[in-house]
């Protein structure tokens, strides 16, 4: 047959003198047996998501004992040099895998499976008139190969390719069984390919949203420092004590996207960490107070929620600050976050101040604090306790993990 054969015909050398039907006799059925099992095995490592050089390796080795061959190989085409790299195999000479090469034009066997999809037998390279025998073959004394394609995601991987220096001839059900072979590789190469690309696309987005979170914490400090700036200048103490509260507010949330700028996790943060540099900004608004944080080395928490649980921390504890130590009296806020159960984190805020007001009722307060605290308790599916306590205040939230959906 002439290589301008239709696409899918089997491109093979034709036989001198008679040739005589393959009888299926006991070895030869044992064979194919045994070739189906092959297939299988191969079936199998491609699902478990084998290693790829460990399932090209594989590959190689069982293929060549499903054919009876000395020799198998893996050739993936380099586009850039036109030629077939020897990515893996059985059989060679040290050096070869990783190093050797074969054309991938159409005068190449194995370039041309790969060019027009079609199988190759060369069942008598010494008398090859097709194409030309690729030295690596005749530095190994090869009489015989098979070429077939190895797809790849999108375009083809290369060819599988198995080479043989004993005499005897492949036949249409060994190219079908090398075939097998070469689908069920080419699907596990696609698989992988696909699950690089997935990847490399899923670290590109967390470059970007890294990016993104850095800047928004950048965007954050530059309103809170112009908020702070605003306070200092604008000579009414009572608007200059609004403005700072509002900066914390800000610089609360910065911190959070400071975080989620340098962390690995792009979703979670960890809330103790986050809290205590929380804790600092607010300590200098609250001065002399002095706050201690009662918590865990760490708890890892969806950041979203994490900003909410540390803008109630910072109402409670610059309330706190405010009026519970009046006249500029030195005092200490007690922080307390604990694991309360597997799917919730407590969180406590104490004062041993003044007490509030009698008659105080935090959920029909007006005090824009107390507004938010309500307000963000709701947002979190929080349950806001206010326990008894001989002196001071002392406020209590219960946080799900994640947000209970209302029935």
């Amino acid at each position: 047959m002439s290589p301008s054969s239709d696409h899918g015909e089997l491109i093979v050398e034709q036989p001198s003198g008679n040739h005589q039907p393959d009888d299926l006799t006991g070895r030869a059925l044992r064979l194919r047996i045994r070739q189906q099992e092959i297939l299988a095995e191969l079936g199998v490592l491609a699902l478990q998501g084998t290693k790829f050089i460990d399932l090209l390796n594989h590959t190689a080795r069982l293929t060549a004992e499903g054919l009876g061959a000395e020799y198998c190989k893996v050739l993936e085409y380099i586009p850039a040099e036109n030629r077939l790299l020897v990515r893996a195999g059985i059989g060679w000479d040290e050096g070869v895998v990783g190093s050797a090469s074969v054309g991938a034009d159409l005068a190449s066997p194995a370039g041309f499976a790969l060019r027009t999809g079609k199988p190759v037998i060369s069942n008598h390279l010494e008398n090859e008139q097709r194409f030309r025998t690729p030295e690596l073959l005749v530095e190994h004394g090869i009489r015989r190969a098979m070429n077939v394609i190895l797809q790849g995601d999108g375009s083809p991987f290369g060819v599988l390719e198995v080479d043989s220096r004993s005499e005897g001839e492949f036949s249409e059900h060994d190219v079908a069984f090398l075939q097998g072979a070469a689908n069920i590789l080419g699907m596990a190469i696609e698989q992988q390919q696909y699950q690089r690309k997935l990847k490399a696309a899923l670290d590109r987005h967390q470059v970007l949203l890294k990016e993104v979170n850095h800047r928004v914490k950048n965007s954050l400090q530059v309103v809170s420092s112009m908020l702070q700036l605003q306070a200092n200048a604008v000579g009414d103490p009572d608007l200059s004590e609004r403005l700072n509260e509002a900066s914390t507010r800000i610089l609360a949330v910065g911190r959070a996207y400071e975080r989620l700028a340098y962390n690995a996790d792009y979703e979670n943060i960890d809330l103790i960490a986050y809290l205590r540099e929380v804790i600092a900004d607010i300590e200098t608004a609250v001065a002399p107070c002095k706050i201690h944080l009662d918590a865990p080395d760490e708890i890892h928490f969806a950041a979203d929620r994490a900003i909410l649980v540390a803008l109630i921390i910072n109402e409670l504890v610059s309330n706190a600050g405010k009026y519970a130590y009046p006249d500029g009296r030195e005092g200490s806020i007690w922080v307390r976050v604990a694991q309360a159960e597997k799917h919730a984190v407590s969180v406590s805020v104490r004062d041993e101040g003044v007490g509030l007001p009698a008659g105080f009722n935090p959920t029909t307060s007006k005090r824009l604090g107390t507004r938010l605290v309500n307000a963000l308790s709701k947002q979190l599916g929080a349950e806001l306790t206010r326990p008894s306590s001989a002196t001071g205040t002392n406020f209590t939230l219960l946080v799900p993990r994640e947000r209970i959906a209302a029935h």
